[in-house]
């Protein structure tokens, strides 16, 4: 190679940079922005509602979850707003060293003495990291999966319509997670993952025929578990399914959560009892400002108050998906049907759940429920969504 040729490949590379600079500097989508700015300020109004009376009953302060919550939601609008500014071809790189580092971390969570336990599981990594004594690794292992799937499957799209080479190696790692998750266990977590990597190989190319086969295979599965005594004979969650199909079988003892949402779903109304004024969170319903937030909501504004929240999620996820179809390349509209998939179907799963339509899992509904580090890793993964739409390409004119 001669000396001009070296040359003209030097400008030629300095020229990429500068166009993709000049890319990661169009404006942000502000619908998308505004709506998780929303999201998350109403779910600290409703977060200090449903917590107060515990938190005067634990700490004698009644501002004492909801002051730790805005805090972790001061810090993830700046990651947000940075990550936004961020071009996020640079989490290519990231990618292997996120999923591996979620496994291990899971892993750990395993290992007796650095696993906390509540309620019967073992969730909770017991190291000083982000959010104190105690976080949950699953949240970082939803962002591994988002990321190691975007980045490799956007550079093979052939191969994901093949078994061997397209698809096995993405069962395989959703396997390892779902191994890991189900001996904590935290079966939630774990039809999230499995959900979110499943649409990700769909839309990065994977056979309809393969997609028809898993749908009826996770039908199968489905049926197994909620309506034969599978779940009796192995002992897991198994009172669980019992409340699910009655949810008065053991008020008690057993199924007495679920009645309790029930409850404070129907003493909403249409209008609700108004902001503040909810019965049922009085030490009456369990985990009110954790998993069944959204009992507290319904009680306090009513059907059509949380319809109207419930709107505002579908206006999330339709706008997310709307900004992954206008991505630039694969990998931005992956990393956005990744997030957008995760935010959606985490929000479908904790509705559900609170509304009886489903048996409970334990999950966290997006922007409301208390836990700082999940705030805070949702709100980055929102400005990963934010930097794609940065580089979405300009309409053309007339």
């Amino acid at each position: 190679m001669t000396q001009e040729e070296k040359r003209q490949r030097l400008r030629e590379k300095r020229h990429r940079a500068r166009e993709l600079r000049e890319i990661a500097r169009g404006p942000i989508d502000l619908p998308f922005l505004v709506l998780v700015l929303m999201l998350t300020v109403i779910g600290l109004i409703m977060l200090f509602s449903a917590s107060f009376p515990s938190a005067l009953n634990q700490y004698n302060d009644a501002a004492y979850y909801v002051r730790r919550q805005a805090v972790f939601a001061a810090a993830g609008v700046a990651a947000m707003l940075a990550m936004s500014k961020v071009n996020y071809q640079r989490l290519r790189g990231f990618a292997t060293i996120a999923l591996i580092g979620s496994m291990v971390l899971l892993a750990l969570v395993l290992v007796p003495g650095l696993g906390y336990s509540e309620g019967g599981a073992t969730r909770w990594l017991q190291l000083f990291i982000v959010a104190g004594p105690t976080y949950q690794p699953s949240e970082l292992a939803k962002l591994g999966i988002i990321l190691y799937f975007a980045a490799t499957i956007s550079q093979r799209k052939e191969k994901m319509r093949s078994f061997r080479y397209g698809i096995l190696p993405y069962l395989c790692i959703l396997a390892v997670y779902a191994f890991l998750m189900l001996k904590e266990p935290h079966m939630s977590g774990c039809i999230l993952l499995l959900g979110i990597g499943a649409v990700m190989m769909v839309v990065g190319g994977m056979h309809w025929g393969w997609v028809a086969a898993g749908a009826g295979l996770a039908g199968a599965g489905a049926y197994m578990v909620l309506f034969t005594d599978l779940m009796e004979r192995i002992g897991y969650n198994s009172s669980r399914i019992k409340t699910w199909l009655d949810p008065w079988w053991d008020i008690q003892h057993e199924s007495w959560q679920m009645a309790q949402s029930l409850i404070a779903i129907g003493s909403g109304g249409l209008l609700g009892v108004g902001l503040g004024k909810g019965r049922q969170k009085f030490m009456f319903l369990p985990e009110e400002h954790n998993d069944f937030i959204f009992a507290v909501v319904c009680e306090e504004l009513g059907y059509i108050g949380a319809g109207i929240i419930l709107i505002l999620f579908a206006l999330l996820v339709i706008r997310g998906y709307w900004i992954a179809i206008h991505a630039r390349d694969r990998f931005g509209a992956l990393l956005a049907v990744g997030v957008t998939t995760q935010i959606g179907l985490q929000t479908f799963l904790n509705v559900a759940v609170v509304t009886g339509l489903i048996p409970a899992t334990g999950i966290a509904l997006p922007f409301f429920s208390y836990g700082g580090t999940a705030l805070l890793i949702q709100l980055f993964e929102v400005g990963i969504v934010l930097s794609v739409s940065r580089q979405m390409p300009a309409p053309k004119a007339g």
